[in-house]
């Protein structure tokens, strides 16, 4: 065989190789198996710090933490805005901190780590005088300072209330919190039942958002949820809570409220206690309410909490429970 044959045979080898390997990888990618994305919500979220307003590096930082009411991903979107004019309005750059628990929100907070937290009322309720927290503000949403509890199930279920839901799987938000997990325990307990007898399973979803999804997806059976997050997706998402439904409401109760860590000097927890109050009147800051359906920010009453220090007392003193 002539050198110009073996050459030839040489090229038609690696092009018939180069043909099989394209072949092979072209097959792959249209057979292989689909990656199918999995809701978690035992894994521990880490810390996530990010810089959301950028003025003179000079400037004194805030760290302000958003409780776990809506997931880490949407809090970003949601609140970035809100932030970042507390900050320019303060004149300090802005850090959110983010933590998977309320918890740890509050060890944060009292040990001076943060300056500022959007807590959930129970953690308020609960651990103000333990750590020491300062109401600046809360929401006014429709005209009120009151939220509730929303028993969520999916659409398509028969279950219509919360006796339906026996042997049933639930989603509870945050240990902590109050519509999420101390309301549906109180119910509970008012009929004398027990969580881990009444339910087949429960999970912990770390978030309203987190919960709604999992009952809009039939993950669970049913969740309990804040009122507010739960309308706020309503509008925001409608195609998501309208795979849900309500069967059942709780009293009313104080909205979630903006604290200060005792840490804090006072001349500046007035500072932003004014901005804060003094948002809606802003152009600017009365469009950014606007978008997380806030009508203003209102000077709270610690009595607004009082009715989850008794739903938390009855729970600790097993009152209806044989």
């Amino acid at each position: 065989m002539d050198l110009h044959n073996t050459s030839r045979i040489g090229l038609w080898m690696l092009v018939s190789i180069g043909l099989a390997l394209a072949c092979a990888l072209i097959l792959y990618i249209v057979y292989r198996p689909m990656q199918v994305p999995v809701l978690r919500m035992d894994v521990t979220v880490p810390a996530v710090e990010h810089q959301l307003s950028l003025p003179d590096n000079a400037l004194p930082t805030l760290k302000v933490a958003i409780g776990a009411m809506i997931s880490p991903k949407d809090t970003e979107v949601y609140y970035t805005q809100l932030l970042q004019y507390l900050g320019n309005t303060a004149e300090m750059r802005v850090e959110l901190v983010q933590r998977k628990t309320n918890a740890e929100i509050n060890e944060l907070l009292a040990a001076g780590d943060i300056d500022l937290a959007f807590i959930c009322s129970g953690t308020y309720a609960l651990s103000a005088e333990k750590h020491a927290f300062y109401l600046l503000s809360t929401p006014q949403v429709q005209g009120k300072y009151s939220y509730q509890a929303y028993l969520i199930v999916p659409k398509a279920s028969p279950v219509r209330s919360l006796e339906d839901l026996s042997g049933k799987n639930f989603a509870f938000t945050d240990p902590g919190s109050n519509t999420g997990t101390l309301v549906p325990r109180y119910w509970l307990q008012e009929a004398g039942l027990k969580p881990a007898k009444f339910f087949k399973e429960t999970i912990f979803t770390y978030s309203h958002d987190n919960s709604i999804f999992a009952v809009a997806k039939g993950l669970v059976d049913g969740a309990s949820v804040d009122s507010h997050i739960w309308d706020f997706y309503a509008h925001k998402q409608p195609d998501l809570t309208a795979k849900t439904r309500i069967i059942r409401k709780s009293e009313p109760y104080g909205m979630p409220p903006v604290v200060a860590s005792h840490v804090m000097e006072d001349t500046q927890r007035a500072k932003l206690q004014g901005i804060l109050l003094k948002m809606h009147e802003n152009a600017q800051g009365k469009s950014i309410l606007q978008a997380l359906l806030i009508d203003r920010f209102i000077l709270p009453k610690d009595d607004w909490y009082s009715s989850i220090r008794s739903m938390h007392q009855a729970l600790s003193s097993g009152q209806g429970v044989p």
